[in-house]
């Protein structure tokens, strides 16, 4: 990854639907250019996605935590990969001291979080979780 790739992530963290355009007007380079660099960003995984990014007022209703997760066994690979395509899970970090991964989850309803916090404890390589509920920000 080059000074325009990350660059043009920048750009795109402002306005993920910003036109290929207006993207190559604001770095100074050719609509392929832009092109040929988001192709090559996504099929790298370098950019994973696109989301929306939503008022807090609207998502008030959301429950939003942090699960530190301890892992045993030798297949990580897996184990993200499980953790991953858990929908509630929107991102998934690696971490140092006692944990292994910290996952922020997002739920719309107690039941659901429950069952996202089963999901996890039951993957494969999982040996324990703390869940923290996130509250307010101050």
């Amino acid at each position: 990854m080059d000074d325009l790739d990350r660059k043009l992530i920048a750009q795109l963290r402002l306005d993920g639907r910003m036109p290929v355009a207006i993207l190559a007007a604001k770095l100074d380079v050719s609509r392929g250019t832009i092109q040929k660099r988001l192709d090559k960003l996504i099929s790298s995984n370098a950019i994973r996605g696109f989301t929306v990014r939503t008022r807090e007022e609207i998502d008030a209703n959301v429950l939003r935590a942090m699960m530190n997760i301890k892992t045993s066994g030798k297949k990580p690979a897996a184990l993200i990969k499980a953790l991953n395509g858990l929908p509630e899970v929107v991102a998934l970090y690696t971490t140092n001291g006692v944990w292994d991964y910290v996952a922020e989850l997002r739920a719309e309803t107690l039941a659901d979080f429950d069952r996202v916090l089963r999901e996890v404890r039951s993957i494969d390589g999982v040996a324990t979780t703390e869940t923290s509920i996130l509250l307010g920000s101050v």
